[in-house]
């Protein structure tokens, strides 16, 4: 089944290419609000089968709290490009290359969110170099590999593309219902025209070396605890993916700002969209004000 987030209200926001080292990558870009105090640029790097889409909701709040907010696809996923067939160019370290490449644009340090897997590139890159950062907030993005229950979602999607196209396996996401609480390929933002576009504007070899990442990811919290930023752990209230026990310990070893968004899942950029902007803009504020 689809589960589509369309509300009749939806901002009109126009994807464009964002130039740097590593090449270009497609964003969403939404400068703050006219009038409003400019307090920074939000960087926001979306989860496993997800795009810069995701974000969609969050983005004119953040702007209108004064932050340039910049949603942006990664290598091969969706709007960006990349290459079909070979997984090393997706390997944590090439994706984080590009995380890096992506902050350098800017004209100071950015504050990075990550949700899910993209949480996982997100630490990747603070942890290659974090000069190019302010803070960084992991939402719904564990210490380590994903629970069993996902892993094996994750892997029967990663062995029938192994097998399958691209439109062979949304033939069965559609007729077995998608691993949801990873991302799902048709869950999100939009319509399904939409989503069946975006899934399949997506590269398979991304697919398949973030999928293994996912369920190989090691515990790397001692190593970005000694990182020299402000954390913020942020999350909905039940999650299958990451339990939330498991996020509040993390951001207990982290020392960092902790944030459960009620009545949210384990994407609340698209359940609740409202509240976890302002939560968001609140722990950037501190960071302003410091």
């Amino acid at each position: 089944m689809i589960t589509a987030l369309s509300p009749a209200h939806l901002p009109e926001l126009s994807p464009r290419r964002l130039p740097t080292t590593r090449g270009e990558f497609a964003v969403l870009d939404i400068p703050p609000r006219a009038g409003v105090t400019v307090r920074g640029t939000v960087l926001l790097l979306p989860g496993y089968t997800g795009s810069k889409e995701d974000f969609t909701l969050v983005l004119e709040p953040l702007a209108a709290r004064g932050y340039r907010a910049v949603a942006v696809d990664g290598r091969g996923q969706h709007g960006s490009d990349g290459p079909a067939d070979d997984e090393s160019a997706y390997v944590q370290d090439e994706l984080a290359k590009d995380v890096l490449a992506q902050a350098r644009a800017f004209d100071a340090p950015v504050h990075l969110v990550g949700h899910s897997m993209g949480g996982q590139v997100a630490r990747a890159a603070v942890l290659l170099d974090h000069t190019p950062f302010r803070s960084l907030t992991l939402v719904s993005s564990g210490a380590a590999r994903v629970s069993a229950s996902q892993e094996q979602r994750v892997t029967l999607l990663r062995d029938a593309l192994a097998v399958m196209s691209m439109e062979e396996c949304w033939e069965a996401i559609l007729a077995m219902g998608p691993p949801e609480e990873v991302g799902g390929p048709a869950r999100g933002i939009g319509g399904p025209e939409q989503l069946q576009k975006r899934w399949l504007s997506t590269k398979p070899a991304q697919l398949l070396a973030t999928g293994r990442q996912l369920c190989a990811e090691p515990d790397r919290v001692a190593e970005l605890a000694a990182v020299p930023l402000p954390f913020h752990v942020l999350s909905g209230s039940h999650d299958d993916t990451w339990p939330v026990p498991g996020l509040d310990a993390m951001a207990r070893r982290l020392e960092a700002r902790r944030t459960v968004v009620d009545g949210a899942g384990h994407t609340p950029i698209t359940d609740r969209p409202t509240p976890t902007a302002q939560y968001l803009a609140d722990f950037f504020d501190t960071l302003a004000v410091r």
